[in-house]
């Protein structure tokens, strides 16, 4: 009896799944063709293709965007020298770091943590953070069924649980043009351990739609909520929570809702620059 087509695919994403797990984990180390391999189960010689039809990459591009996101967040935190953070995007020396940093988001290392990143539009930027801007829009979210991954770290690694996901969405045919994908964030920074932080990798899926491995079911319940969009790489989306949430929601009126807030990803990341990727801030409002 030949094997069963949907039964294979799934254990490809499941595999998949632990490899991308292991290279987020050992990320410093950029294990290798063999490794990722070893753990995924699947022979050298046909893995790199596998890992290509599902990601739309290959595994050094998924590991060069891995590192390059990290990087950009530690520009823009600061406190790491930039000698510091282009050894640990794995490059041996400054030039060739900031070759790589921008061709990925189109200025220089030095430049970016200058200005503070690339998300804010110029018409809005000022010398002072506090005082930028961003259009704010009242809306309300009718509600989603989601399938969902959880991710205990720093949210700014969740991104490991998005592959994950898409990984073991795409192998049961689950993305289709109008999928939604969203980030559910549980913890508030600074109040819990960043190695507690609680989130869920999140995309939409129909009623009757069932869950399987590491993937359970989630829901966003409709709310009336503050919608502020951001246009630019992930890791510049703290400075527009505190604006959001220091500047806007004390002259708004307004009452946060006993709900988490959450993000839409408006775009695709893989097929975009960070300049361009955006992102809708949901601040879940009361009534």
């Amino acid at each position: 009896m030949p094997p069963d087509v949907s039964t294979t695919a799934k254990r490809h994403a499941e595999r998949l799944s632990r490899a991308l797990d292991f290279l987020a984990n050992r990320l410093d180390e950029q294990p290798g063709l063999d490794t990722l391999a070893s753990v995924a189960a699947f022979s050298p010689f046909h893995f790199h293709r596998i890992w290509h039809a599902a990601m739309g990459e290959t595994i050094a591009e998924t590991t060069r965007r891995m590192l390059l996101h990290r990087a950009a967040g530690e520009l823009v935190r600061g406190g790491l020298p930039l000698a510091r953070i282009a050894t640990r995007a794995g490059y041996a020396g400054q030039p060739a770091f900031g070759r790589a940093f921008r061709a990925a988001y189109g200025m220089s290392p030095a430049a970016y943590r200058r200005s503070g990143g690339i998300g804010v539009p110029a018409v809005h930027r000022s010398h002072n953070e506090d005082s930028t801007m961003h259009d704010v829009t009242l809306a309300q979210f009718p509600g989603a069924r989601l399938a969902a991954i959880r991710h205990v770290g720093p949210y700014s690694e969740m991104g490991t649980a998005f592959d994950r996901l898409t990984a073991w969405a795409g192998a049961r045919g689950l993305i289709a043009a109008g999928t939604r994908f969203f980030g559910i964030y549980h913890d508030e920074p600074g109040t819990v351990p960043e190695a507690k932080l609680r989130s869920d990798a999140c995309l939409t899926i129909a009623d009757g739609v069932a869950v399987d491995g590491p993937v359970t079911t989630a829901a966003i319940a409709p709310t009336r909520a503050a919608v502020l969009t951001f246009k630019g790489p992930y890791a510049e989306l703290e400075a527009p929570y505190r604006w959001l949430y220091g500047t806007w929601l004390p002259a708004s009126g307004e009452e946060p809702a006993d709900l988490p807030c959450f993000e839409e990803y408006l775009n695709d990341p893989k097929a975009l620059p960070p300049s361009e990727w955006l992102t809708a801030v949901y601040l879940p409002l009361r009534g």
